[in-house]
């Protein structure tokens, strides 16, 4: 049988948020890094599949691109509905990605309307009157301000949206989401005949998530963050059950790999040094100044695993991170970062780890492409949006690994993830 659902998410962390998702909601999940090449990738034994790219960033032509890529493997694998999956925060800038791969989508899949909601009541994203709130702030005052990447400066998703594709955008509120799924599709209806491409749909609890994933089933692509994946998988019959987050269990010493600046991760980087343990700091100028960063990361790294948990991090406040572009340049200073923060995981694995939480999505797709990971099986939830996974390494060891956005996790993260899949995986 093919898979029930094909899921195209825009980087990494993204894809293991919205497969934690569905593990929960009782779905088997495979997640693949990349499209898989032709042949190289046999029948997945799983209820769905996500395709983790790395397009959130990248020029909008090659975003496209590689989601029609998956859309095709997608199709081939026998997906009977489409999940185009983004941040919570609807990161992206005013050109894309998001509307751009929407459309392209769209067209390659014959239909005229969609849905968008980035909410994540869980995790403190909720959207209300076609406004985005990251907690009890709008997405314009909160961290993602900031963020050196996309900026998120304005919260009203109808606007956001519409500035990046060609269809009218439009929007379902509050009221018609907790009238019911009828009513949804009632209103869908009426979107389609004004002309309307894609809706911005209101959701600020679980409840909402889950009366607009029974309204959506007959859609052949939905467009979302993770939160919408509670409301899908009963559509097909599926109810959470502990089996289909288990895990072969784990071994190996601990580490983090931290390469995200957003506020939630600085916070998990204060909480773990002043727990006293051990830490390595990056830092992008050295690097560049060509000293031999990841090596020094390393030997730091060797003399304390045996201790548990070792952090190797480059995060810093806006100030600071602004400061390093400046002299290095935006892109120059993330290729700097990732690429060090890969060769760090790479030389954490050969030194034995085999517990490794990877924190931030551009960090995570550098690690994880660096690793030579093809496929992920999604594992028990650590903190909304986050679960552990389970890879398989060349030489036939398992490694677990979370990725995890910069955004998502409590203060203690970083130590508190190891503990949990202790627990889970027995």
């Amino acid at each position: 049988m093919g898979i029930r659902l094909g899921c195209i998410a825009d980087d990494f962390t993204g894809a293991t948020d919205l497969a934690n998702n569905l593990v929960r909601a009782g779905m088997r999940v495979v997640q693949l890094i990349d499209v898989p090449q032709a042949g190289a990738e046999g029948p997945v034994d799983a209820d769905a599949v996500v395709i983790a790219l790395k397009s959130r960033t990248t020029p909008a032509d090659d975003a496209v691109a590689a989601s029609l890529r998956a859309l095709d493997w997608l199709r081939s694998a026998g997906a009977e509905q489409i999940y185009f999956k983004y941040c919570s925060t609807f990161d992206s800038t005013r050109h894309g990605n998001i509307g751009p791969v929407t459309e392209a989508l769209m067209d390659a899949l014959g239909t005229d309307f969609t849905v968008a909601t980035p909410a994540f009541p869980d995790n403190g994203r909720t959207v209300f009157k076609g406004h985005l709130f990251v907690g009890d702030v709008l997405l314009s005052e909160s961290g993602m301000r900031h963020h050196p990447l996309t900026p998120m400066t304005d919260s009203h998703l109808v606007s956001v949206l519409g500035a990046q594709t060609a269809r009218p955008v439009g929007l379902i509120d509050h009221t018609v989401v907790a009238a019911g799924a009828d009513a949804i599709r009632e209103r869908v209806d009426e979107l389609r005949k004004e002309g309307v491409g894609a809706a911005i749909v209101d959701a600020v609890s679980n409840e909402d998530l889950v009366r607009l994933g029974a309204a959506v089933k007959e859609l052949p692509l939905v467009t979302a963050g993770s939160g919408l994946a509670i409301g899908l998988p009963a559509n097909w019959g599926f109810e959470p059950s502990p089996a289909a987050a288990r895990l072969p269990p784990p071994g190996g010493h601990q580490a983090v790999v931290s390469g995200s600046v957003s506020t939630a991760t600085n916070g998990q980087v204060v909480e773990f040094l002043r727990s006293g343990r051990p830490a390595f700091s990056v830092d992008p100028l050295r690097i560049a100044a060509g000293e031999d960063v990841a090596g020094q990361a390393l030997a730091f790294a060797a003399s304390h695993l045996a201790e548990g948990p070792v952090l190797v991090y480059s995060t810093e406040a806006p100030d600071a991170v602004r400061n390093v572009q400046g002299r290095l340049g935006v892109a120059e200073a993330g290729e700097l970062v990732e690429q060090t923060m890969a060769r760090v995981a790479q030389g954490l694995v050969e030194l034995g780890v085999r517990q490794l939480v990877v924190a931030g999505g551009e960090t995570s797709g550098a690690v994880v492409q660096a690793l030579g990971l093809t496929g992920l099986r999604i594992g028990p939830q650590i903190d909304p949006g986050v679960p552990w996974c389970a890879a398989a390494l060349p030489g036939g060891d398992t490694l677990h690994i979370t990725l995890k956005s910069g955004n998502f996790g409590g203060p203690g993260f970083f130590t508190t993830s190891f503990a949990h899949l202790d627990g889970e995986t027995v």
